[in-house]
């Protein structure tokens, strides 16, 4: 063992065998040193979505869901929700959107009970959220688009409350939250007619049209002021219908 490590601090060392712990407390990367988007990864799901296999639910970005929320549970991610939900009944294979390095298996970056990050090229990273059971792969482990990475579930453990999928498109830093769209090849908008993912998002009544489509949403950047503090939101209240 080299003196260097010897010396190592505790958090540092806890970083390095977990490959992860400390990602939370990195400076984000600049954008330019992150790729653009140019439709390079796949959906995490095979075959085609319907009721009995897997639609989309919430979207990515500025939606009634996460504005009632943005104090709260999105308030570190500048109020947005910062990924997209996919409906899908428990045990449905979750499968990788593109060629990675398994970067975590139920690392600390959220959507428990159980989750994985993979790592891109680019330094971009794809985080898999409340999946049912830990995966059985290892960190350092090399994926290929395509190839099952997990089994979906949902928040709660319990497969009853609302099965879902949460897929996240960060850069490796974990810092900085990217709309998944422009990055992932999909029919969304015939993806988008067959679920809600086309509607919810909140208004602010002092530019209306800002916001209001699924391609249009902003990037987050963990820790920074809210996007969506609005002075004249519609709906006007929690539970509020438009």
């Amino acid at each position: 063992m080299s003196a260097r490590r010897v010396l190592m601090p505790p958090l540092a060392l806890t970083a390095a065998l977990t490959g992860a712990a400390v990602a939370h407390y990195a400076a984000p990367l600049p954008l330019s040193a992150v790729a653009p988007p140019a439709a390079q990864f796949g959906l995490p799901f095979a075959g085609a979505p319907g009721p009995d296999t897997w639609m989309l639910g919430q979207g990515y970005g500025n939606t009634t869901g996460a504005y009632r929320q943005r104090r709260s549970t999105y308030g570190n991610l500048q109020g947005i929700h910062a990924g997209l939900d996919f409906s899908a009944p428990c045990g449905t294979p979750v499968r990788a959107v593109g060629d990675g390095v398994i970067a975590e298996v139920d690392g600390p970056h959220g959507s428990p009970p159980h989750n994985v990050v993979v790592n891109h090229a680019g330094n971009l990273a794809s985080l898999y959220g409340h999946l049912r059971v830990r995966s059985p792969l290892r960190v350092g482990q090399r994926v290929t688009r395509g190839q099952v990475i997990g089994e979906s579930g949902d928040s709660q453990g319990t497969c009853v409350s609302a099965p879902h999928l949460h897929l996240e498109l960060r850069d490796r830093s974990h810092q900085r939250f990217f709309n998944p769209l422009p990055y992932i090849r999909a029919d969304w908008n015939s993806l988008a007619l067959a679920g809600s993912f086309g509607r919810g998002y909140e208004y602010d009544l002092t530019r209306p049209r800002r916001w209001q489509t699924p391609d249009d949403q902003p990037a987050a950047l963990r820790g920074g002021p809210l996007l969506n503090e609005y002075r004249q939101p519609w709906p006007p209240a929690a539970g509020g219908a438009r």
